[in-house]
């Protein structure tokens, strides 16, 4: 993708350290501050890059930001001169839209993830489409730095049925980019407060202005279908509910009763119209405002039982700093959601974390279930949507971990 060009653009060069090329000769498309021996030139905010070996040898081309410890996000992995422009960006978006036809159900339903940044191609740039609307996040100087011709060639020169774009870059990883944060229509018409979504046989309202992400956890929806198999007559207890999905897909599939459990009073607002819009009693489902750790405690404190219990809490580790934190966390949900479970009972457990990986995901399952005195069968590995791919050299992409486990009698 992108053209060749004769001649020497007027690119700054990064020059690696001896041995530090490794990663970029690997496809990984980030390099950090560390493996940096010197600028040629003075790159500003977002300005593309030529990454150099120590010996001069030309590796690839990216996005460079002054402020981040990862110091440049590679665009094009090539040794000839690349012109990194409008037409880069066009075919790059036409590529990954492509991909969604064919391995995706994106035009058979109405919500689904467009450019998923990294394993696109187009680190920093999140898009996501809710019927005609679409949301952005220009999280990264690069994206930034491109972001008017991203934008032009999503409204004008794709073949989508766009009536706006969204800016959702209020993501706090901008602030490690030096950017501000920002939301607000980019352009075309505004969009209601609510967009009505349907995912499977659910309906389902969104609120991409304030929302979580870009307003729904679009990396769930196939988790959402598996998950509903296992509920047809069980007492289902939905933790870190947000708007209810899961919930909302547990009573479609007949299970008699679910309790979301949130502490967002906006989010408890969504769950309840999610129920009234797919016509589902107000006895089969509550919503409890309540921290999940305080009321899983207190569930096992009186005495309560449940047939299935999910629990996709946010992203506990931010940082590698905050793994051992963040693992103390899920360790105790999974501990408390296991005593509460009734014997044969499923636990639905999840991490987006990317600094958790799956083995120690695993891991701490397991300890969890040692110190709960039960075994867990594991029934089903689950990850994020197809949608939301990842590449093999960047597993930094592969951040959503679940199981389907039965607690054994």
């Amino acid at each position: 993708m992108g053209n060749r060009i004769t001649g020497s653009m007027a690119y700054a060069d990064v020059i690696l350290k001896k041995k530090s090329e490794k990663a970029v000769l690997r496809r990984h498309p980030w390099i950090y501050t560390g493996a940096i021996l010197r600028i040629d030139g003075q790159p500003g905010q977002g300005d593309t890059v030529r990454v150099k070996t120590f010996s001069g040898d030309t590796l690839a081309f990216g996005s460079y930001s002054p402020c981040s410890q990862i110091a440049v996000r590679i665009w094009s992995f090539t040794e000839d001169e690349r012109e990194i422009g409008p037409s880069f960006f066009r075919e790059c978006l036409q590529a990954a839209i492509q991909a969604r036809q064919i391995t995706s159900d994106t035009f058979q339903l109405t919500a689904d993830r467009l450019v998923n940044a990294e394993a696109d191609g187009l680190p920093g740039l999140i898009v996501d489409h809710y019927g005609p609307y679409l949301v952005c996040q220009f999280l990264t100087a690069g994206a930034e730095k491109w972001r008017a011709d991203i934008v032009n060639v999503l409204f004008e020169q794709l073949s989508l049925p766009v009536v706006s774009v969204y800016d959702r870059s209020d993501v706090d990883v901008r602030i490690q980019e030096g950017l501000e944060l920002r939301t607000g229509l980019v352009c075309g018409h505004e969009p209601p407060d609510l967009i009505e979504i349907r995912e499977n046989n659910c309906l389902l309202q969104v609120d991409i202005r304030q929302g979580h992400k870009t307003g729904f956890y679009l990396d769930q929806k196939r988790n959402r279908e598996l998950v509903a198999r296992y509920c047809p007559g069980k007492r289902v207890l939905n933790c870190f509910a947000y708007s209810g999905a899961f919930g909302i897909a547990a009573l479609k599939a007949e299970a008699d009763h679910v309790s979301n459990v949130e502490i967002s009073d906006r989010a408890l607002d969504l769950a309840e119209r999610n129920r009234a819009i797919n016509s589902i009693g107000p006895t089969r489902m509550i919503n409890l405002k309540a921290d999940v750790f305080s009321q899983l405690r207190l569930y096992r404190d009186t005495g309560q039982q449940f047939d299935l219990i999910i629990l996709d809490p946010p992203k506990f580790a931010q940082s590698k700093g905050q793994i051992h934190k963040a693992a103390r966390g899920y360790k105790d949900i999974n501990l408390l959601a296991m005593k509460l479970l009734k014997p044969g009972g499923i636990l639905v457990t999840f991490s987006c974390s990317g600094h958790i990986g799956p083995d120690l995901f695993q891991k701490i399952i397991a300890d969890a279930a040692v110190d709960a005195s039960c075994q867990l069968q594991v029934l089903e590995n689950l990850s994020q949507n197809v949608d939301h791919p990842w590449t093999v050299t960047f597993p930094e992409g592969h951040y959503l971990k679940g199981f389907i486990a039965r607690k054994m009698a």
